[in-house]
């Protein structure tokens, strides 16, 4: 933990705090590829304080073919980090040649100020093209691109809710591309970001500038409302916000961990207008979609995985999307660094510790919970010695599972069942493999489980 913290406060031997803006891009960036493509290609660009400006940002490659690899594949990544930094999105000129100073300077006073009038913190690649739909999605991604197609007219507001790494943000940010592409004006923030800026303008007496940016957008797209909670100066700015644009018809997207009426200390106004337009949840993926997701992400990010290593990674990874996409990065980086083939014991080595800590937090408690509710047994029969079919088979499903997505090893869990021994655990595994082989029904009804499980677990866990 310690490295991990020093990590993000050094780059290159030198403290954040005294790094200029294309340092910060360029440390944020590291953050989200592979260390190979950033030893070999990023960590070689020097960003020039004296030539770039607001709007422009200038950097020195050593040669044309890192210039016009890292411009290919990393120009639009690099203008949206600057973004994130600024609020304002530059044009990205990578030249080659060596830069006369890493040190920032400050830009002449009188460079112009690029307008607020457009300015968003969409990420490109967030495009309802790239984003998987399954069975889990399908509604709120059929919602979403009806709501960008006819913004202010279909659900307004549109509410899309649900667990961590699901996809609302993407979904947020395919709404606001496409109206981007159109020349539309496009606001995306987090509620933390609009709780900031409020803030920052309330106290230096600017609120005319605030709500100039907020109230005169085409599309106010807003990420994690369930943090308004019980900030009611914000919530009062929030609602007449909400009331100017609804009424000129402009178009509010707002995602959230759960539903407006399971927000707590969200005030009766607001929360009925959260709720006026329409509302749709994300469910976890099922397997058939999460290896759909792997595949794409492989597509677009050039990586070749084996449909045994994508399947390992689908079923041992859980349903956070981003966690998913870390795992596949990891996988990719281990093996460009030590030059080895992606085999299926490579895969399991290079992510274990992500397997591991996923399985920790789950205990054989939270499952036999879940499965008997599920299943309609008693916790304390799946426990107990009974013999009825449906006792013994919800035994068997809570020991294959515990197996799974616990630590324990088969004499603890054993123990816990109040069996013999290991060997009884490993028959109940033989068995649950040769339901499975021959019932997809059966294959289905674990996967439904291990998703709820790991959902449960994760909310209980915030």
């Amino acid at each position: 933990m310690l490295n991990k913290m020093r990590d993000v406060k050094i780059y290159s031997g030198q403290a954040e705090s005294t790094m200029n803006i294309g340092q910060k891009v360029l440390f944020e960036l590291k953050k989200e590829i592979s260390e190979t493509e950033y030893e070999r290609y990023i960590k070689k660009l020097v960003y020039d304080t004296k030539r770039s400006r607001s709007n422009i940002a200038y950097f020195n490659a050593p040669n044309m073919l890192i210039a016009r690899w890292i411009k290919t594949k990393y120009a639009d990544k690099l203008a949206h980090l600057f973004e994130l930094q600024n609020e304002v999105k530059p044009k990205i000129v990578i030249d080659v040649g060596k830069a006369k100073s890493r040190q920032a300077n400050p830009a002449p006073k009188n460079t112009p100020e690029k307008s607020h009038a457009k300015s968003t913190y969409l990420n490109p690649s967030l495009t309802f093209e790239s984003f998987i739909v399954g069975e889990s999605n399908q509604f709120a991604y059929t919602t979403a691109k009806a709501v960008a197609e006819k913004p202010g007219k279909l659900y307004n507001p549109l509410f899309i809710y649900g667990g961590v790494g699901l996809g609302k943000t993407h979904l947020l940010q395919a709404i606001g591309n496409y109206h981007v592409a159109l020349g539309n004006t496009v606001i995306y923030t987090t509620l933390e970001q609009f709780m900031n800026s409020f803030t920052s303008h309330l106290r230096s007496q600017t609120m005319d500038r605030f709500r100039d940016k907020y109230r005169e957008c085409d599309l106010l797209l807003i990420d994690d409302i369930q943090f308004l909670s019980r900030k009611e100066q914000t919530q009062d700015e929030f609602f007449h916000t909400f009331n100017e644009l609804h009424n000129a018809n402009k178009q509010i997207v707002m995602t959230a961990d759960r539903p407006p009426n399971k927000i707590a200390g969200l005030v009766d106004r607001l929360r009925t207008r959260f709720e006026w337009g329409m509302m749709a949840d994300i469910q976890p993926p099922g397997l058939e979609t999460k290896i759909a997701i792997i595949q794409k992400k492989c597509e677009l990010d050039g990586i070749k995985l084996s449909n045994e290593v994508i399947n390992f990674i689908a079923t041992n990874m859980g349903d956070n999307i981003r966690e998913i996409e870390s795992a596949i990065i990891r996988i990719n980086a281990m093996a460009a660094m030590l030059n080895q083939e992606i085999t299926l014991d490579f895969a399991q080595n290079a992510i274990k510790d992500q397997i591991k800590e996923k399985k920790e937090s789950i205990s054989i408690d939270d499952i036999v919970k879940i499965v008997s509710r599920e299943l309609n047994v008693k916790p304390s029969d799946i426990k107990s010695k009974k013999r009825t079919k449906n006792v013994v088979n919800a035994r068997r499903t809570a020991i294959y599972l515990a197996r799974n997505l616990t630590p324990n090893s088969m004499p603890q869990i054993a123990l816990y069942f109040g069996m013999k021994d290991h060997s009884a655990i490993s028959h109940a595994m033989k068995k649950i493999d040769e339901i499975i082989e021959s019932d997809e029904n059966f294959k289905v009804l674990l996967e439904e489980l291990s998703n709820k499980i790991h959902t449960d677990t994760q909310q209980s866990d915030e």
